[in-house]
């Protein structure tokens, strides 16, 4: 059955009988739009009046758990420290979407459903659009870096992203991040990235001067170094590759 995510009647008749819903819909702008505001539109109509819709009529049929995605770069820049889901998040203009689908998430969980919220770091892999066009970079010899070189970068491989789901299935509710063991600094990130792509970078950035363009991508420049302890430990949930070094090289091999 295939129904609009912001049909809240035909969502509930579809949802009913159903244990869980998995709300993963996105519609995130290209790499070559990214920094412009109105680029934005359809991705924050998803999360607002589509995690709406969808926690509503899941609310209606009575499902048992809703499982939310959202992201780690909710979270304010933290340098080298570790960040769990105690912190704080940031409300800054493109995270405003992210924040409704999570409130929209609790409000299902307020009636009385289990509400499982997960925040993302950074996906790359196979079928991940954007890190596709930045491995084809690096095989050109020019390698993206967002941000400070000392910067902490917290991702996640597709692949890991899929099973982590699985296991937001059958654990309490609440928020849990979703990230590789070990984050990268931007530097280690964009060295992984040069030795899968199996190219010496000739060129290489924006670097710092990506900070020049303000909340456009600050989810991309600042420091973020998240744990994803609670998930392993209420799951027992584990990546397979560890970091962005073991994901990259695999992600060479099939991209």
């Amino acid at each position: 059955m295939t129904v609009s995510m912001f049909d809240r009647d035909a969502l509930t008749k579809a949802f009913a009988g159903h244990d869980a819903v998995v709300n993963l819909a996105t519609s995130m702008p290209s790499t070559a739009t990214f920094v412009l505001r109105r680029a934005w539109a359809e991705t924050e109509r998803v999360r607002t009046e589509g995690s709406a819709a969808v926690a509503d009529a899941a609310v209606e049929a009575g499902v048992g758990r809703l499982v939310q995605e959202s992201v780690s770069m909710l979270y304010p820049d933290s340098g080298d420290r570790w960040v769990d889901e105690t912190a704080a998040t940031d409300r800054y203009p493109n995270a405003i979407g992210n924040l409704a689908a999570e409130t929209s998430a609790l409000r299902f969980g307020a009636a009385g459903g289990r509400a499982v919220v997960l925040r993302f770091g950074l996906f790359y892999g196979p079928g991940a659009r954007h890190s596709e066009q930045f491995l084809s970079l690096a095989r050109h010899h020019v390698l993206p870096v967002m941000g400070p070189p000392d910067a902490y970068l917290s991702s996640i491989h597709v692949a890991d992203g899929g099973t982590a789901v699985t296991a937001a299935l059958h654990v309490a509710a609440g928020i849990y991040n979703v990230v590789d063991d070990r984050p990268l600094t931007r530097r280690e990130y964009a060295r992984a990235l040069a030795e899968a792509a199996g190219q010496r970078p000739w060129v290489s950035g924006p670097g710092r001067m990506a900070g020049l363009l303000g909340d456009r991508l600050t989810s991309l420049t600042r420091s973020l170094r998240v744990s994803n302890r609670k998930l392993r430990d209420s799951s027992g949930w584990r990546p397979r590759y560890p970091s962005a070094v073991e994901g990259w090289s695999a992600t060479a091999l099939e991209v």
